[in-house]
């Protein structure tokens, strides 16, 4: 693979993912040739090539291959409630290690390596605003898996620039209709005169996922290594926040019933971080309005 007048080179795995288009939009507009990784069932193209990460050998050849100057680890299973619980743990902790390994093999070592783990890893924290020094207190599989990468990766901290981020709540367009924010956006743009929800009381962190690829981008070129960062906009919203902000978007109410098949037994009920550490690192974080988000999502159908 050539590179373009000696670009730097990124790799973004799972650049096929919701997160993966919007950061291989900011890093080539900042100047990188983008290179990707796609699971088996998206299709392949220019820069993209489809593997699986828990194909050890394979994984070696295609990072072999694309000798990246920086890494952004975004390829899991995101889901919570993905009821696949072997492949949660195969992708996202034996993934991402066999992904390590053959990063620490080059010969010559990427600059950054971003790895996305999740604000789940906290659960139901006992304070208010959740900073990076919070302990965790997983409450769901995926949580697990996530903090299990984060333990495996401090394995290869001394060989790796390694950068942790654990992202609150984000949406935006092209995000799956089975996260709670597209489904309610989806809801009103068909014109529907009921939803069903399962958890109305929780309350999230929600973020653009415009702003989430910035971060990430400008955490790649600080490449501050060893650090955990809380990727968030610091402000709570209910269920009912953005159902009231949807209404007012689109002009009519929405009548919400709950539906128990919905409602997860170990729900987190209130996740709402702290950005300050990620703010003094790469500055002022510009957060985009939830209403500001809704809108874009509901005008891009």
């Amino acid at each position: 693979m050539s590179s373009v007048h000696n670009a730097p080179r990124a790799l973004v795995t799972g650049l096929r993912g919701f997160t993966g288009y919007y950061l291989a939009q900011e890093l080539r507009a900042t100047g990188y040739e983008v290179f990707g990784t796609a699971h088996g069932n998206e299709a392949a193209g220019a820069g993209v090539v489809t593997v699986d990460l828990c194909n050890r050998e394979e994984l070696g050849r295609v990072v072999a291959d694309i000798r990246p100057d920086f890494v952004a680890h975004l390829a899991a299973i995101s889901f919570v409630a993905h009821g696949d619980v072997d492949a949660i743990f195969r992708t996202n902790v034996v993934g991402t290690r066999n992904l390590l390994e053959a990063l620490a093999a080059l010969a010559q070592r990427p600059r950054a390596v971003l790895l996305a783990s999740s604000a789940n890893i906290y659960g139901n924290a006992a304070v208010e605003l959740i900073d990076e020094t919070v302990s965790p207190l997983p409450a769901n599989d995926y949580a697990v898996s996530k903090l299990a990468m984060e333990y495996m990766a401090g394995l290869w901290m001394d060989r790796l620039p390694i950068v942790i981020t654990r992202p609150f709540n984000y949406t935006g367009v092209g995000q799956g209709a089975q996260f709670l924010l597209p489904k309610i956006v989806g809801h009103f743009q068909r014109g529907e005169p009921v939803i069903e929800l399962g958890n109305i009381d929780v309350e999230r962190d929600f973020s653009d996922v415009r702003m989430v690829a910035r971060v990430y981008a400008a955490l790649l070129a600080k490449a501050p290594a060893g650090e955990i960062f809380n990727v968030c906009s610091g402000k709570a919203y209910s269920l009912k926040d953005a159902l009231a902000m949807m209404a007012e978007i689109a002009g009519y109410e929405i009548e919400v019933r709950v539906n128990p098949a919905f409602v997860r037994g170990n729900e987190v009920k209130r996740l709402q971080g702290d950005a300050g550490k990620l703010r003094r690192v790469i500055g002022d974080l510009e957060a985009i309005p939830l209403r500001d988000t809704l809108r874009w999502m509901y005008t891009n159908a």
